[in-house]
């Protein structure tokens, strides 16, 4: 069965063809990254007019590439939220239209499940029900036990910046540019040491969520000072400390999780996941405790619609189509949360 999915929940406008589920024929992703870098961070209505731009001519080359015309489709898949309202509507409204036109069932995926579902488009790498999966990107920083493909819990979650926004708020602080986790880690690298004692914000605290606010805050408030006293700071050192101290972070509480709910399968996606540092220590703590790690390929580790059209292939199979008076969301949590006592 082939899928289309599409995805234009934030910037990128991106459609794949994925057969059964697990193989790519074609994983087209369009951005324009320099239109938003002037101002530090993504213009929703600059996303939406690029969008518009871009969806019909990203979705013939992502047929063209799978060498699949129309009427070789089974289904489109395409996510609904979360994330900027403009945006989805414009792939929503682009599958809706396409899959009607050519009687084709549509079914609708929320984004951060295309992401919990990236690290099984791997070869050979096959999900262990449950599992433990963490998501860490630009917005979100989550742990899910997840029971099956549609059925997941939270365990922990960010309660302000997620890790890379922290990173994207550091590096532009640091006159560094946008996105800040790609050259926060390039400027960790470099380093000869890292900032010492920053803080490592809820390390220690009786649950799995995160808070990396006051890890920027720290990292800000050091800065300034150093200016103040006439003190060199190079960049790379701060990086390297800010990289270090999420990653410490990172680790930790997806380990705890994982140990804590008996659970022998963790792992990793999202933008973030693509770092070198925090797939390397993940590593090595799992195979300390022989739980199996899985990262997301690093082409699939951003924004992508091979992982809608992958996890969509499963929620069709389980689900049937989806309504088609569903609105898109731009708040849409993954699952119930699990209670603590």
């Amino acid at each position: 069965m082939n899928l289309l999915g599409i995805d234009t929940s934030f910037d990128d406008t991106a459609a794949a063809v994925v057969a059964d589920g697990r193989t790519i024929l074609s994983n087209v992703v369009s951005s324009r990254l320099e239109l938003h870098e002037h101002f530090g961070g993504i213009v929703p209505e600059v996303a939406f007019r690029e969008h518009v731009l871009r969806i019909q001519t990203v979705v013939e080359e992502a047929l063209a590439r799978a060498n699949t015309p129309l009427d070789k489709l089974d289904a489109v898949a395409v996510t609904y939220g979360p994330g900027l309202l403009g945006s989805l509507m414009v792939g929503v409204s682009f599958a809706r239209a396409l899959a009607v036109g050519r009687g084709l069932p549509t079914v609708l995926v929320n984004h951060l499940e295309g992401h919990l579902y990236s690290p099984f488009l791997s070869d050979g790498a096959e999900p262990r029900f449950p599992h433990c999966a963490m998501i860490v990107s630009g917005g979100h920083t989550s742990l899910y036990r997840v029971e099956a493909w549609g059925k997941y819990t939270m365990l922990g979650n960010s309660r302000d910046d997620a890790a890379g926004e922290a990173f994207d708020k550091v590096a532009k602080f640091l006159g560094l540019g946008y996105p800040g986790g790609p050259i926060v880690d390039q400027y960790a690298q470099r380093a000869k040491a890292g900032l010492p004692d920053l803080p490592r914000p809820m390390l220690h605290s009786d649950d799995y969520d995160f808070s990396f606010s006051g890890l920027k805050t720290a990292v800000i408030a050091r800065l300034v000072k150093a200016e103040k006293d006439r003190e060199t700071i190079p960049a790379e050192d701060v990086c390297r400390g800010v990289l270090e101290a999420v990653v410490e972070v990172l680790t930790s509480k997806a380990m705890a999780a994982a140990l804590d709910h008996g659970l022998s399968q963790l792992t990793l996606s999202g933008g973030v996941a693509a770092n070198a540092t925090l797939r390397d220590a993940l590593a090595r703590e799992a195979e300390k405790q022989g739980i199996e790690f899985l990262a997301a390929p690093r082409t699939l580790a951003t924004d992508n619609a091979a992982m809608i059209a992958g996890v969509g292939w499963h929620l069709l199979s389980a689900r049937g189509p989806s309504p088609l008076d569903q609105d898109v969301m731009a708040r849409l949590p993954l699952g119930p949360r699990e209670s603590h006592p």
